[in-house]
């Protein structure tokens, strides 16, 4: 194994570090490393490779950059692709003229050059050049050897960084479509150009699955893969995800085969209370959480949850369409947000807003729980011809809703959350399906690509005055991105 790295600290467009942000308007698409470090692998670098590779995740602030909003990158910004621009959330409480490239993704009018575009892609592409140097570590006998790492931790750590190299993968096939497919570190000027030329989507879809396939070979049994650190990648969430693939891919009996593979695990519930989920007190001990990034306070370097100070400062607000969603009593809305104190408690991670202003917090972000694959499972059946059995799931699902202890500790009063009619047809079933989503998961960073993936966010969206046009289905490749491929990166048509 070469000892000779470059060090991935640049972006060509498709990375982007702080310490070479002039030179990232120089450079072409690929070239990740002006300079060249010289590194001896150790067992602990090799495992903070792994480790580095979960923190695109997070929602820490300045991971890329020292308030760099016109990059797209002060946090990670799903809030705002996938939540303001949906039908679910308004930039602000108060509508201000701060930071107007959100207010252009909610409005649909923003062109390539957005913020928010640049930002994600930059996030995504990190995290997957991180998740190949530690791969290529991983996977070198001789490296493995020379550190001494034992057979079934380098095994667990192949199956979590095959995972993340799939989940970034999936963020990006989802938002552009075909997109440049790295594989293994940049090493050369030859191979920066080679890997700027978007690939078929097809192309990117097989090796999110290859991946996920290695992942689940990998990961060890168990609803933990690891019980001193939870939070690490367990076989749960590599089989959710296959099911997640699946669902957007519509091959809806796969859905079914990988979910009930999961469900015959017995690793997850439904949390008799709704907000356990989300409760800082209760992390890595509910029973719902399937995948979830670990913000922790009091860390060097930083690792709370910076959203949170987004809050304090006004940003990211239901919008009137999602609170007038619910139906009465339902306990899930006052567990979501706090319309007259302005707090979003899912983010918070509890009801009493200490958290609001607190770019440290604790507070996970949860990507993947069992309420969102129960809703996977009841869409594929509804889709497959079993109509009843989907809406059963549905019928669970709010259940558990129900049932939960109301925000001021009393019960949801008789006639709360009614079952659905099993006797439906499948349009009614399907709108049941949708609704259920939207409430359940509201304001979870799903919205958006829910309302693509069923082909109607332009019904949706417009109804709404968002201005959603078919091009809109993807968004556009980052124009800077594109400028410094020499156009070996191509748009998406409309852009």
């Amino acid at each position: 194994m070469k000892t000779i790295y470059k060090v991935l600290i640049g972006t060509t467009g498709l990375l982007m570090a702080t310490s070479c942000m002039d030179q990232m308007d120089k450079d072409p698409i690929g070239l990740l490393t002006p300079d060249i470090v010289n590194t001896s692998p150790t067992l602990n670098s090799v495992q903070y490779s792994v480790t580095s590779s979960y923190q695109m995740l997070s929602n820490t602030l300045n991971l890329l950059g020292d308030w760099a909003w016109d990059a797209g990158t002060v946090t990670r910004n799903d809030f705002v692709l996938y939540d303001i621009g949906s039908d679910d959330a308004d930039k602000k409480w108060n509508p201000d003229g701060d930071q107007p490239w959100m207010d252009e993704v909610h409005n649909y009018s923003f062109i390539a050059s957005n913020a928010a575009f640049s930002g994600i892609w930059s996030y995504l592409y990190e995290g997957i050049a991180r998740a190949n140097l530690a791969l290529s570590y991983l996977n070198d006998d001789e490296t493995i050897a020379t550190i001494e790492m034992d057979a079934a931790t380098r095994k667990r750590l192949l199956g979590e960084t095959y995972f993340l190299r799939a989940f970034y993968y999936f963020d990006l096939v989802t938002n552009f479509g075909g997109v440049p497919l790295m594989v293994n570190p940049i090493n050369d000027f030859d191979e920066a150009y080679q890997v700027a030329a978007r690939e078929d989507k097809e192309v990117v879809w097989k090796q999110i699955n290859d991946d996920l396939a290695a992942a689940l070979a990998n990961i060890p049994e168990g609803k933990y893969a690891s019980n001193e650190e939870r939070w690490r990648v367990s076989q749960g969430a590599v089989l959710a995800m296959q099911a997640k693939v699946a669902l957007y891919n519509k091959d809806f009996d796969k859905v079914k085969e990988v979910i009930a593979t999961l469900e015959g695990k017995n690793y997850y519930q439904l949390n008799a209370n709704y907000f356990d989920s989300f409760s800082v007190h209760r992390e890595f001990q509910d029973d719902e959480v399937i995948f979830a990034y670990d913000h922790q306070e009091f860390m060097t370097p930083a690792n709370g949850n910076g959203l949170c100070a987004l809050l304090g400062w006004g940003f990211f607000a239901p919008s009137a369409s999602l609170i007038a969603a619910f139906e009465p009593n339902d306990p899930r809305k006052d567990y979501t947000f706090n319309v007259e104190d302005r707090l979003i408690y899912k983010v918070l991670g509890d009801t009493n807003g200490d958290n609001q202003g607190n770019e440290d917090s604790p507070s996970n972000r949860i990507y993947i729980r069992y309420a969102d694959v129960l809703l996977w499972k009841a869409e594929a059946l509804i889709e497959t011809g079993d109509i009843p059995g989907g809406i059963r799931v549905i019928n669970a699902v709010r259940e558990r809703a129900r049932n939960t202890i109301q925000i001021d500790g009393t019960t949801a009063p008789a006639g709360t959350l009614t079952d659905r009619s099993t006797t439906a047809t499948k349009d009614q079933a399907l709108e049941w399906l949708r609704h259920e989503r939207r409430v359940e998961l509201a304001l979870e960073s799903h919205r958006l690509r829910d309302l693509k993936r069923w082909g109607i966010a332009k019904q949706v969206l417009n109804a709404n005055g968002q201005g959603f046009e078919d091009r809109n289905y993807l968004f556009p490749i980052p124009q800077r991105d594109i400028n410094k491929s020499g156009g070996l990166l191509t748009q998406n048509t409309g852009y």
